[in-house]
């Protein structure tokens, strides 16, 4: 192996938002254990700007995720792959499209996976976050685990002064995300609009941060629905900003609930039953939360009483 001055060190972490954003700490001590390396990221085009932006990794190299049938993309991934000469390999994708590029691409580099016959061989059980698993192979490929399991995003967020300007969000102010995947309603809590009452009713301003289509649902929650100037829906990095400013947050199990979580902002986050909450490693974070198998009966009641001491930590 290269000497550390000149190792050249790959991490995978192709998608989803969740995920990558739970990986964050991983990558944070990979680059501590490997001060002087070239760190290079392989992600997929959307989380191009994201990657770019972490201050744990030098280089972003993108995986277009062509179909493993279009042998002509997988052919020029491995020339691509191959040519950049890496010395080790940490896969924190660990999914089968990893395990053929660890078979077919890569073989004999030293990689720390879910691969069978890797050098580090790591695989992640369907009831374990990531973060969780991130730890234990980091342990077992003798990296000393430090930020693993208490993420730190704070460097995604931009300067949204103007937008709370704009809103007049002068003091502590409470972020509802009452939105979520259009693909899976049954995750989204229905009762926002009557939880903005309650809280606007004991004083406290209320925002939203709608996503793309979700300005109409924003605005019938109620409070203040931050967008930009020309009303475009925040990009990620303003987003952070603005969760990052909140006193509080209140979500369902969607990106924005879990970004909060890694920005290490108090909240509550509300669950159905379509993952079990620790799976997503909320545990790692200050927020607490509630998991009901239809959320429709979780009352609003329920969720002001979970509230209730969260609230009085801010008074």
């Amino acid at each position: 192996m290269a000497s550390e001055r000149r190792q050249r060190v790959l991490i995978i972490k192709l998608s989803a938002l969740g995920d990558i954003v739970q990986a964050e700490g991983a990558m944070h001590d990979i680059r501590l254990h490997h001060p002087a390396a070239e760190i290079t990221v392989m992600t997929t085009p959307p989380y191009r700007r994201l990657m770019e932006r972490c201050p744990w990794v030098d280089r972003v190299f993108i995986d277009p995720r062509a179909s493993r049938w279009r042998l002509d993309c997988m052919f020029a991934l491995r020339c691509r792959l191959r040519r950049e000469g890496f010395h080790l390999i940490y896969d924190l994708q660990q999914v089968g499209r990893t395990g053929f590029y660890y078979r077919w691409f890569l073989r004999g580099t030293p990689w720390v996976g879910g691969a069978r016959g890797c050098s580090v061989y790591c695989r992640r059980p369907e009831d374990r976050c990531a973060a969780d698993h991130f730890a234990l192979c980091l342990e077992r490929a003798g990296v000393p685990v430090e930020h693993t399991l208490r993420c730190d995003v704070s460097w995604m967020a931009d300067d949204v002064g103007d937008i709370l300007g704009r809103a007049g969000l002068t003091g502590p102010f409470i972020v509802l995300v009452p939105g979520g995947s259009a693909e899976h309603p049954q995750k989204r809590w229905p009762f926002y609009r009557q939880l903005a009452e309650r809280l606007m009713q004991a004083g406290w301003q209320i925002a939203t941060v709608p996503g793309p289509g979700e300005t109409g649902l924003c605005r019938e929650t109620g409070g203040h629905v931050l967008l930009e100037a020309d009303g475009r829906v925040l990009d990620i990095f303003r987003l952070a900003g603005v969760l990052g400013r909140a006193a509080l947050v209140v979500g369902n199990d969607t990106g924005p609930t879990h970004i909060a979580v890694h920005l290490q902002r108090p909240g509550l986050a509300l669950f159905s039953d379509h993952i079990p909450p620790t799976f997503s490693g909320i545990q790692h974070g200050r927020f607490l939360w509630l998991e009901q198998k239809d959320l429709r009966d979780m009352t609003v009641e329920t969720v002001w009483q979970a509230l209730t001491p969260l609230l009085a930590d801010l008074s």
